[in-house]
């Protein structure tokens, strides 16, 4: 007998905190293989949510407009992937690229900011869920900066972590 589950989520989140708005819509659809004549498709238009929903990734008010600065002069309609990767000083490194939309896939999380869309894959949000993603225009320490509260150790640039699960 053969099991295949997937599923999209398109979560539509807001910065905190004063402008979090009590709803949020979850498209999703699972796809249950339970053999060649024996299939499930189960699909949930949007649901409504009560009470402020935490973002997965938050972003701070100086991150967003760096980001949006960072983006038009671009030229093009681009969302950022945020992402985690081997490598660094602790194990774990932060990625970050601006893509096209296009390049979503269906199992990433996409998260939006008064219009900026944040994507990110389920491997890297299981080490990320909760970060905060801050800027600072200092001429020293100034750049991204990430707040993990998965991070069981930090290097020193603050660019790479370590974490356990």
């Amino acid at each position: 007998m053969a099991f295949s589950f997937t599923t999209a989520s398109f979560i539509s989140l807001c910065r905190p905190p004063s402008s979090c708005l009590p709803s949020a819509s979850f498209p999703s659809r699972v796809n249950l293989n339970l053999g060649s004549k024996n299939s499930l498709s189960v699909g949930a238009i949007s649901t409504q949510a009560s009470g402020g929903i935490a973002p997965a990734i938050a972003l701070t008010d100086t991150a967003l407009k760096h980001l949006n600065k960072m983006r038009s002069e671009k030229n093009e309609d681009l969302c950022l992937r945020i992402g985690v990767k081997q490598g660094g000083c602790s194990g774990m490194s932060y990625s970050m690229e601006f893509e096209t939309k296009e390049n979503t896939r269906p199992d990433d999380t996409v998260m939006e900011y008064d219009g900026f869309l944040i994507v990110c894959d389920p491997k890297s949000l299981l080490f990320i869920f909760g970060m905060q993603l801050d800027f600072s225009d200092a001429l020293i320490g100034g750049g991204f900066s990430f707040k993990n509260p998965n991070a069981t150790q930090t290097c020193g640039c603050g660019k790479s972590f370590a974490a356990e699960m």
